[in-house]
């Protein structure tokens, strides 16, 4: 939908496209992006370093919630490495076919975060379960001393994170993973505890199932906001009736039609209509007024508006023969 919008203006003769962009955004873009990848790359370091050696002190503690932590781990240290990649590839500038460059490399990092956090909940869940039948003997002392270090460190990656740009939802997957990883370490800090204090084995299986209650809970709203975007729907809490009245309500216009609101990528709403003025005003300032407003009001800057006269015997009839067959508008010079 979004590179044919652009085609559609461009293919009107008759009428006047007008495109609204923020001034400077690209830039101040390009500097916050390269800072939140400096960001990532030092959690990413911390994550990789204490994933080696909770997979050795799981091995040896016959932890299934160690383990899982670090199954867990890895998909975080996978997660901010899609999340540097999409970066790098959102920062390149758009060209030929690509209209919009890469921005939407993002969301599909952050759709991949989602899906395999919802694919370890099913291997985690089968697991636990597996273990709940049949609890095996649990080095309670082990499991406490690395899950504690574990809540340490992944609350410094996820200081680290917090700091990047969380309006981008491929940042905020990989901040999603970080943050129900600590979370994870410490529902095993407690079956740990548990453990140590009354040999019960079964909290550690007990302790996994929470881990992945909270990765299902996360990878869910990851791949459901990125389907959002994926599928074109309106930016939250924007509705597009509104925003039609709200130009509609604009001195001059007579009618807003084909209008669409969408999300290219985080942070990056867009809109385009086809707009009918009445003949006694200007289409330009008509135009420049419009985008202000919707720049105001609702945060859009990327604005594609195609904006022509009606014709003034349908000013006559009244409103309602605008929706007929053809297109009754007058063009705008």
């Amino acid at each position: 939908m979004a590179d044919g919008h652009d085609d559609h203006d461009g293919h009107h003769g008759h009428g006047r496209a007008g495109h609204g962009h923020g001034g400077g955004h690209d830039h101040g873009a390009a500097v916050t992006a390269q800072t939140d990848r400096r960001y990532l790359l030092w959690a990413l370091g911390l994550i990789l370093g204490y994933m080696a050696v909770e997979v050795a002190v799981g091995i040896t503690a016959s932890s299934l919630a160690l383990i899982s932590d670090a199954g867990h781990m890895l998909t975080d240290a996978f997660s901010l490495v899609l999340a540097i990649v999409a970066m790098r590839l959102a920062a390149r500038p758009a060209y030929g076919r690509w209209t919009f460059g890469f921005k939407r490399a993002e969301i599909l990092s952050a759709q991949a975060n989602g899906i395999t956090l919802l694919v370890l909940v099913g291997i985690f869940v089968y697991e636990a379960i597996t273990r709940l039948i049949n609890p095996p003997a649990v080095d309670g002392a082990q499991v406490l001393v690395v899950a504690i270090a574990g809540i340490a460190v992944n609350a410094a990656a996820a200081l680290l994170i917090s700091r990047a740009n969380r309006d981008s939802l491929n940042v905020e997957g990989a901040f999603q993973h970080i943050l129900n990883d600590a979370w994870a370490f410490i529902a095993t800090a407690l079956s740990g505890l548990v453990v140590l204090l009354t040999g019960f084995d079964r909290a550690d299986a007990l302790a996994s199932l929470v881990v992945a209650g909270l990765m299902a809970r996360a990878g869910y709203g990851l791949v459901r906001e990125s389907w959002k975007i994926f599928l074109e729907a309106a930016p939250e809490g924007v509705d597009p009736a509104a925003v039609a009245g709200g130009m509609r309500g604009l001195d001059g216009v007579v009618q807003v039609h084909d209008l669409h609101v969408w999300t290219i990528t985080s942070g990056f709403p867009a809109l385009s209509a086809h707009v009918l003025v009445s003949p006694g005003h200007d289409c330009h300032s008509v135009r420049l007024e419009l985008e202000a407003l919707v720049r105001k009001e609702y945060g859009i800057e990327h604005t594609t508006l195609q904006v022509d006269h009606t014709a003034s015997d349908i000013l006559t009839i009244g409103r309602g023969a605008l929706d007929t067959g053809g297109r009754p508008e007058g063009h705008c010079t």
